[in-house]
This record gives structure tokens, C-alpha cells and sequence, in this order.
């Protein structure tokens, strides 16, 4: 998965092309200069191509404002980070004194640059680009993100410097096992307890592990990677630049491992950004666990256990799959049963079930418990096939597949998850027309 990084100026649209690459409106988009502050990060797909995207403040080289200095810090980790990085300026207003410092930082660095010039919104402002090729970079493209117009082109190239690039694979058979979650809930206690060593600095101050550490482990008689992460923080309490490349590289690590323990502290109870970890876990498409760590603090009497899974459950909604194991570190209880049940996880992902099987399983559910339609068509499905992916997915040929509802995929999702006991596991249903 390649990184990108998008930067430029205050207020060139870099926020709304942010928010086009990915589909939605996580970044706030607004006409004052600086509305950005810290780094959003989301991700996209583009001719079967994942990308890792960074929207970065305006850049602001060599101010003394304190605000302009900390946007300028992140967005230099951010390029520092990425493979892709993407300059943004504003066609309309044209070629400004900014853009050629920013121009003149990113041209020291050995990354691939292309120069969007944005708010080209219609083709007799397509003359405004010329002027800016002066920056010194090869590629130069004219979009509007606000109106989409060209992204496509935009896209394609970014897809040929991704190619460009070629990066080395990985052939380690090690499966890797992400350890994630806010600081201080005992991450890297629980990788030094695994590995029986001091490998991590292990302190009571949030936030010592300030970037991945990978440590190769034999454990039940298979090569383990056990990565590290530094503790994800809420974005309103990151006071230090090095906190966000730090979120960055937890992202990162997610992308990269093939299975996470997100890690939970049990004597502050369940909150918001812990939830948020274990969503985008599964979003990416790696199979989660959570791991409720200080277990040993928490007072029996007023919560059990099957009352804190329920209230964890409850709260994740449709991702309620994922497994909730109790531990405490401190005290030497039940952890390595989270490496191994991690690793059950993992193996899950990997099955693959026969086609006589789903249909013999599935066809008859469906008959007795048929689609609905807003329409009043008929809907049928009339036969199924899992495909070959890195998550198990499912085919599932009908007749009118636009018009199966959320509600009944989702029908259909829980019942694998019964029969074939994928806990934990994210799944995906594509529906084709028959």
C-alpha cells in the first residue's frame, strides 16, 4: 500500500480533495486559511490499488507563528512518511510567493512529487496552468476537487508513480500481530511479557512507545512479528508533532500486520476512541481481538465480566463479532491465551469453504427468509461462491443485486458467521447479477 501525503498553502482545496479521494467529509473543509490543524488520514482504492492518503495543514515554511510552525512540523513528517506526495496550489488565484518555498522544501526531498493545480473548474481556466510548471516538478495536472472534474486523470497518475516505485515484498511466512490502542493501557508490558524480556521501555507515563517496534517470536511452534505501536491518542490531546507521525505509523502497522490485539484498560472503562480503533481495524480488513488488560483492578462486585463484554458489544453495533478476552498483565493472567486466540483468528480468516457447502447452507435460508424489495420485484439468489481474497468474501449471484438492503446482507453475514465461526474476522458479501 503506497502513502501519499497532500500538501501545499493554507486554503488551495487540499482538505476537499482530501474528501474526494475517500469518498466522504472527514476533513473540515472551510474558506478560512487553516481550518486543517493536524493530519487526517483515510484511505481509498483505485484500479484494484490501495492507497493510504494524509491531508496535511497549510504549509507554511519559515513562520515564527507558533500555530503556522506546528502545522509546518506536521506536514514535514507527514512528506517524510509518504512515498507519493502531492502538491496542491490554486489555479484561480495563481502562481504565489508560498508555493514556490514550498516548492523549493519538497524539491529536496528524494520523493516522487505531482503538482495538482486546483480549481481548474471548466476548460477556459485550463491556461492558468502553464504558469506554474516554473515549480520545477514534471508532473502537472489541472483538477477541481470540489466538482471532480479530472480527478480521474489525477488517480491514474498517482496509480503510475505507485507502479513506478515497485516496493519490495515481503516473503517473511512470519505471521505479524499488531498490538494497538491508546497509551498506557499496557502494550508494549504485554509484548515484553510474551517475549520474557525488558525489549520495550515499559513506564507509566502514556505514550513512551513513540514509533513501531517489530520483534520476530517463536510461540506454539510458529514464527511470530509482534509489532509494537505507540499509544493513539484523542486528536484534541496531542500536544507534540512527534505524536502524529506516531498515529501515523499505528495506521501504518494496521495496514501491515495480518491480525490485531486492540488493547482496552479495564479500570477506566469503555471510551469512545477505543471503539474507533477496533472499527478501523476491521475496516481495513484484518481480523481483531480486544484485549481487556488490568482486569485485576476492576472491582467483581460491580461489574462482571459478561457485563463489560455486553456493554463493549453493544457499543461496537455491527461489529460486535469481534472476540472480548479479559487479561492483566501485571499479574501474569490469561495473557498468553491472547496470543493464541489471535492467532485462532488469523487461521479463521483463512478458510475457505466449499461451494456445495454454502449452497447447501445458505440457499435454503434464503428461501424461507427472502430479500425484500422497495420495489416489489422478486428478488432470487441462486447461487454462491467464496472468492479468492485476503478476507473471506462471497459471491452471491441474483437477479437484481442493487436491490439487496443493508439490513439483509447483513442477514445473510451474521449467518456465516454462525456456521463457519468467523469471529473476529471481517467478511465481505459482493452481490452480481446472475
Amino acid at each position: 500500500m503506497s502513502t501519499i501525503a497532500i500538501v501545499g498553502r493554507p486554503n488551495v482545496g487540499k482538505s476537499t480533495l482530501f474528501n474526494r479521494l475517500i469518498g466522504g467529509r472527514r476533513a473540515i473543509v472551510d474558506d478560512k486559511p487553516g481550518v486543517t490543524r493536524d493530519r487526517n488520514y483515510g484511505s481509498f482504492e483505485w484500479r484494484g490499488r490501495m492507497f493510504t492518503v494524509i491531508d496535511t495543514g497549510g504549509f507554511v515554511p519559515d513562520s515564527q507563528n507558533v500555530f503556522e510552525k506546528a502545522i509546518r512540523e506536521q506536514a514535514q513528517y507527514a512528506v517524510d512518511e509518504a512515498d507519493i506526495i502531492v502538491m496542491v496550489v490554486d489555479g484561480s488565484t495563481g502562481l504565489h510567493p508560498v508555493d514556490n518555498e514550498v516548492a523549493k522544501i519538497l524539491r529536496k526531498k528524494a520523493k516522487k512529487v505531482l503538482l495538482a493545480v486546483n480549481k481548474i473548474d471548466d476548460a477556459k481556466h485550463e491556461r492558468n496552468i502553464a504558469q506554474f510548471f516554473e515549480l520545477g516538478f514534471e508532473k502537472v495536472i489541472g483538477i477541481s476537487a470540489q466538482l471532480g472534474r479530472t480527478v480521474g486523470d489525477f488517480l491514474d497518475e498517482i496509480a503510475g508513480i505507485a507502479s513506478d516505485a515497485k516496493p519490495a515484498e515481503d516473503a517473511s511466512p512470519s505471521k505479524k500481530i499488531a498490538i494497538i490502542g491508546k497509551p498506557n493501557v499496557g502494550k508494549s508490558s504485554l509484548v515484553n511479557f510474551l517475549l520474557g524480556e525488558e525489549r520495550s521501555i515499559v513506564t507509566n507515563i502514556p505514550g513512551t512507545t513513540r514509533d513501531t517496534v517489530d520483534t520476530l517470536l517463536r510461540f506454539q511452534d510458529q514464527d511470530v512479528v509482534l509489532i509494537d505501536t505507540a499509544g493513539l491518542r484523542k486528536k484534541s490531546k496531542i500536544k507534540e508533532s512527534v505524536e502524529f507521525f506516531s498515529a501515523l505509523r499505528t495506521f501504518q502497522a494496521v495496514e501491515r500486520c495480518d491480525a490485531a490485539i486492540v488493547m482496552f484498560d479495564a479500570s477506566i472503562g469503555v471510551e469512545k476512541q477505543d471503539l474507533q480503533i477496533v472499527e478501523y481495524t476491521i475496516e481495513q480488513g484484518k481480523p481483531a481481538i480486544i484485549g481487556v488488560n488490568k482486569w485485576d483492578l476492576v472491582d467483581k462486585r460491580e461489574v462482571t465480566a459478561e457485563q463489560y463484554e455486553h456493554k463493549i458489544k453493544e457499543r461496537l453495533r455491527v461489529y460486535d463479532f469481534v472476540p472480548v478476552f479479559f487479561v492483566s498483565v501485571l499479574k501474569k493472567q490469561h495473557v498468553q491465551k491472547l496470543l493464541t486466540d489471535a492467532l485462532k483468528v488469523l487461521d479463521s480468516a483463512k478458510v475457505k469453504i466449499k461451494t456445495s457447502e454454502l449452497n447447501d447452507y445458505l440457499l435454503p435460508l434464503i428461501e424461507n427468509t427472502p430479500p425484500s424489495s422497495k420495489t416489489g420485484k422478486d428478488i432470487r439468489i441462486k447461487y454462491i461462491t467464496q472468492v479468492e481474497s485476503k478476507i473471506p468474501t462471497f459471491a452471491m449471484f441474483t437477479n437484481l443485486p442493487e436491490e439487496i438492503s443493508i439490513g439483509y446482507k447483513r442477514f445473510l453475514e451474521n449467518r456465516l458467521r454462525e456456521k463457519f465461526k468467523f469471529e473476529g474476522v471481517p467478511i465481505r458479501l459482493v452481490f452480481k447479477q446472475k
